[in-house]
Formats: structure tokens, C-alpha cells, sequence
């Protein structure tokens, strides 16, 4: 069986024959880290960085490390503003810290040497006027969306050696990303008819996209969302609201999905998830990735027990063990065991790989599941 074949017999409770090693990438520090460690080539390193998921330099490091392919590997259309803002500075500080409007107009104080998401300070979408004068305009249909060129260039499923998926863009986290997480809270208090307005342009782009893509006639494996809706102590929107304006877009776009023969669909979500599950599992989004461990100890045991088996996953390896010694990864691997054997499931690190991971801890990992022996 290839990869491919075992990936979709696991997630649909079927015999297979090997466990693939599964792979969600690196923060471009760690393999600036590893580079200069000489682990990796520094031209791996930059077109990871630069190229990301799935590129020649992230297949080159997987090999180098032992992961068999990367959850990403699919293949989206632009479901985004297009064209984008153009990046303006509207202040600078002294110790470098600058105010910037970014690609999707919101403003945010990035700080010299910080990687992690910049702080919040505004949003260019104040309101209707900004939404029908600069945002709906960059939202509209258009078959330039799709890079028909890229899709009919796939390789076919029997010349599959790894699963491709179909990338369906974001219902609500790209809603998230051009108004802040406040004024996405304010926005549905104040003016609920221009809420329910971008959520439905937004997701109606994604659909169209999908469906543009699927009547081209290539075939995917699974499909994919996008949303990093949840922090460390649950969702950044009511589960509520999320139910009532998203959830019956994720069951168009999933029976669109059904319709073409694609009947693994995850969602990529970080954070405390469990609140947000039932829209999803009751509207046709069936795999959740990648399970972060975190300080909630998140796991698709209590997930199964609760859902069954139409809930799967991918992910749930915590990658806090890459930092430690061999033992931990020891330890991590006999936890995840038991988690295999429940079916539908397959392991992989639940975020990308931090800078303090050991690149030779990571190969220990890997040589390890890729010997892995279940049962007994």
C-alpha cells in the first residue's frame, strides 16, 4: 500500500499496513537553528521559509528528520482580498517598534525581535462605508482565483505516493484576521446585518472556489479548513454565534464536498476546541488537527467517547518532548499507542516544531514510529 492508501484506510477503520509519520512543519527559527547546526542545507532552510509546506526544501527536511509528508500538502485557491492592502507604516518608536496597517487592513505594533502574532490596535473594517468602498471589492468571484494551470499538473490517485488535499480557505478565522478578535466581539453586538454580511460573502467565496476547483474533474483525497479560532481557554467567538452564522456554511460546502466523492474533511484549529466541535462534526467536518496537548491536555479519546467514530484526528503528539531527552519521547510514544489502536486516528506533532526542539530527538521520534508495532 503507498501512503496515500494507508493514510484514507486509517481514517475510514480499514486495514493498512503501515502508520505514516506525519508532518506539520517548523517555525522558521527552528531551521535557521538547525542550518547552523549543519543538520539541514541553509538552502532547505530559506526555501522553507520562504516557500513553506510541502516545498522542495520542507520534502528535503522531512526526509532528513524521517517524516513520510506533511497534513498540508494541498492545494487551495485565493479566497483572500485580492489585491491585498499594501503595507503601510504609521508609526515608528524608538526602540524599532513600529505601527503598521498589514495585507488585510488591520492595524497591529510589531516589535523588533518577536515572532509571535503582532498586538492588535485597530482595524481599517469600521464599517459599512469601509466594507462596500474597500473590502467587497477585493472579495468578489473570479476564476483568477484558482491556478488551473497547478491543478491539472496533479499527479492522478494512482500516481499518488502521499494524499493531496483540497485547501478550502477559512470561514471564519480570515473574518477574524481582518477585523481583530475585539472588533469581531463589537462588530456582532453593534451591527448584527453587517456581521452576518462578511460572513457570508467570505464563506460564499470559499464555496465558490471549492467548487471551481472540484469541476475541473481532479480528484482529491481530503479536504481541508483553516480557522485558529480558540486560545488556551476555549473559542475567540461564541459557540453560539458560530453555530447559528457558520455552521450551515460548513454543511454547503461539505455535501459539495459528499457530491464529489471527499469524505475526509479537517479542520485546522488550534487552542480548546471542545465547544466548537458539535458545528463541526454535525456539519460535515469529521478530522481535527492537529489536537493541540497544551496546558488542557487535549485528546481524541474523550473526543471519541463523546462523538464516536465519525470523529477522527490528526495530530496530539506533544512536541514539548522534542526539548527533553529520549526517554520523554519514549513516554510520548507509549501514550499515543492506545490512541492509535481507537482507529481513525493518526499521530503527528500538534504544532509546528518549536526552536528548542533537538533535531537529532526528532529523528529518534521518527525512526521510532516508523517502527512502531501496535497491538500486544
Amino acid at each position: 500500500m503507498t501512503l496515500r492508501e494507508n493514510v484514507l484506510a486509517i481514517l475510514n477503520y480499514q486495514p493498512y499496513e503501515k502508520l505514516p509519520v506525519v508532518s506539520f512543519g517548523y517555525w522558521n527559527e527552528t531551521v535557521e537553528i538547525w542550518a547552523e547546526q549543519g543538520y539541514i542545507s541553509k538552502e532547505d532552510a530559506e526555501g522553507y521559509k520562504f516557500y513553506g509546506d510541502n516545498s522542495e526544501g520542507d520534502r528535503n527536511i522531512m526526509k532528513a528528520l524521517g517524516f513520510d509528508f506533511n497534513w498540508n500538502s494541498c492545494v487551495g485557491s485565493n479566497v483572500l482580498l485580492d489585491p491585498c492592502f499594501e503595507v503601510e507604516v504609521l508609526e515608528t518608536f524608538d526602540d524599532g517598534s513600529r505601527i503598521i496597517r498589514d495585507s488585510l487592513g488591520l492595524i497591529v505594533k510589531e516589535r523588533p525581535g518577536v515572532t509571535s502574532i503582532p498586538a492588535e490596535i485597530g482595524t481599517t473594517l469600521k464599517g459599512r462605508y469601509e466594507w462596500e468602498n474597500l473590502y467587497l471589492p477585493k472579495l468578489q468571484m473570479s476564476q483568477n482565483r484558482v491556478d488551473f494551470d497547478l491543478i491539472k499538473n496533479l499527479p492522478s490517485p494512482e500516481e499518488r505516493q502521499i494524499p493531496i488535499g483540497l485547501h478550502l480557505g477559512s470561514l471564519i478565522g480570515h473574518m477574524r484576521n481582518l477585523l481583530g478578535v475585539e472588533q469581531l466581539s463589537y462588530l456582532y453586538a453593534d451591527d448584527e446585518e453587517l456581521f452576518a454580511e462578511i460572513v457570508d460573502t467570505l464563506c460564499g467565496l470559499c464555496y465558490d472556489c471549492a467548487k471551481l476547483m472540484l469541476e475541473t474533474g481532479v480528484q482529491f483525497d481530503y479536504a481541508h479548513f483553516w480557522e485558529d479560532i480558540c486560545f488556551k481557554n476555549g473559542p475567540l467567538v461564541s459557540p453560539r454565534v458560530f453555530e447559528e452564522y457558520v455552521g450551515p456554511w460548513y454543511k454547503k460546502i461539505t455535501s459539495l464536498l459528499n457530491a464529489y466523492g471527499i469524505n475526509i474533511v479537517s479542520v485546522d484549529c488550534d487552542g480548546l476546541i471542545d465547544s466548537l466541535i458539535p458545528t463541526w462534526v454535525n456539519n460535515g467536518v469529521n478530522t481535527m488537527f492537529p489536537i493541540e496537548v497544551g496546558t488542557w491536555n487535549a485528546s481524541i479519546a474523550p473526543w471519541r467517547e463523546k462523538y464516536g467514530r465519525e470523529l477522527r484526528g490528526v495530530g496530539g503528539m506533544n512536541k514539548l518532548a522534542f526539548s527533553k531527552d529520549k526517554e520523554a519521547i519514549d513516554a510520548e510514544i507509549k501514550r499515543l499507542k492506545p490512541l492509535i489502536e481507537l482507529g481513525g486516528y493518526i499521530p503527528c506533532p500538534d504544532h509546528r516544531i518549536p526552536p528548542d526542539a533537538k533535531f537529532e530527538l526528532v529523528q529518534y521520534y521518527c525512526d521510532r514510529m516508523q517502527n512502531l508495532r501496535l497491538g500486544g
